[in-house]
């Protein structure tokens, strides 16, 4: 169906791969996602084009999501490349990456615990997406900021910002993330009703 694999002028099988990597990031599935990417990776090769540009950002918050809870030496390294990647593309390109680069900065930040730049730079690419218009990047950062907070034991304002990416994600039309979202919303939730409870 995709023709010769191994052609390296197979746009189709690139597509593919892109595409896969791209849903199975926003479905959730990390090792899925990192073996497409890895497939897109290495049939690119040197030949840059914008999508691999935006591969690199999946790449970064994707190695960072699967090794989060081990903050190992190869997940700052990809993450540290990627950064790269995405600071050149954005002094290039403003509008398209700096959203992308405030981002994964963030992420890298919030491994580092240096809380008060992770908040900067969370709140950065929000505010970057919501001027270049990328309604559904400027829902995952309001996400990934939520997640942050509700790791930092935040729960008010971890339930601020998803509030904020439901909204994102409503406008973006993207039903399975916003059940996705209001369920996280729920637990934490949940969480403020027992704390004022023991609080009281």
């Amino acid at each position: 169906a995709f023709g010769d694999l191994n052609d390296p002028g197979n746009r189709l099988r690139d597509v593919f791969y892109f595409h896969q990597a791209i849903q199975a990031y926003w479905s959730g599935y990390t090792e899925r996602c990192q073996y497409y990417i890895g497939k897109y990776l290495s049939v690119i090769g040197q030949d840059v084009r914008l999508s691999t540009f935006q591969m690199e950002f999946y790449h970064g918050l994707n190695s960072i999501d699967k090794y989060r809870g081990k903050n190992t030496f190869k997940c700052r390294e990809i993450a540290g490349n990627c950064i790269s990647t995405m600071r050149e593309a954005a002094a290039n390109s403003d509008w398209n990456f700096t959203n992308k680069l405030c981002l994964l900065e963030a992420e890298q930040q919030s491994l580092s615990y240096d809380h008060c730049q992770a908040i900067a730079s969370y709140d950065a690419s929000i505010t970057s997406a919501r001027k270049s218009g990328f309604i559904h990047e400027q829902g995952l950062a309001c996400e990934k900021a939520g997640f942050y907070h509700k790791r930092y034991g935040d729960v008010c304002k971890a339930a601020e910002y998803f509030k904020q990416a439901r909204e994102c994600y409503e406008e973006w039309g993207s039903s399975m993330k916003v059940d996705f979202i209001q369920n996280e919303l729920n637990n934490v939730n949940v969480q403020m009703l027992l704390h004022n409870e023991l609080a009281r």
